[in-house]
């Protein structure tokens, strides 16, 4: 599926997702109409699916972080599209995700301090609906967070 060049500019796009074609061409050894259909292609094949800037929560005086490992009430016919729905709509939930097991959501979220959290968890976690059962693990620290494939 992908080749040498293809690996070489997700390389130097993951290291550097601000260069221009023509560096990325440069570091990869080719014409820059050669990088440019590539990474057309790239794009087209949703293999890269846009740029993103990283914010650093921290700088902005987003100092909790919060994982909620939720467990729903899965006797409500729409307990899951319910909830999900409903917790898209919290703003200091920046991820999402769905799991096959005892725990079926996990939402993680930013507060700016703990009393900050308290407001977010009583007045908008706690009423989000079919929630059977809730545990709240707080980031002490971030040991690795790598989005870079090995490629």
């Amino acid at each position: 599926m992908l080749d040498d060049l293809d690996r070489r500019l997700l390389r130097q796009m993951q290291s550097d997702p601000a260069l221009s074609v023509p560096e990325l061409a440069e570091l990869c050894g080719v014409s820059v109409g050669r990088a440019s259909r590539r990474l057309e292609r790239l794009r087209e094949e949703q293999i890269i699916k846009g740029q993103e800037a990283v914010i650093d929560w921290q700088a902005l005086g987003f100092a909790v972080r919060v994982s909620l490992r939720v467990t729903l009430d899965k006797t409500a016919p729409r307990a899951f599209d319910d909830f999900l729905s409903a917790a898209r709509e919290v703003p200091e939930v920046i991820e999402l995700q769905t799991f096959l097991g005892q725990v079926d959501v996990r939402l993680h979220l930013v507060a700016k301090d703990l009393p900050h959290y308290q407001s977010i968890y009583r007045q908008r976690i706690l009423t989000l609906p079919h929630i059977a059962d809730i545990e709240a693990l707080m980031t002490v620290s971030t040991v690795k967070m790598d989005m870079d494939l090995p490629l």
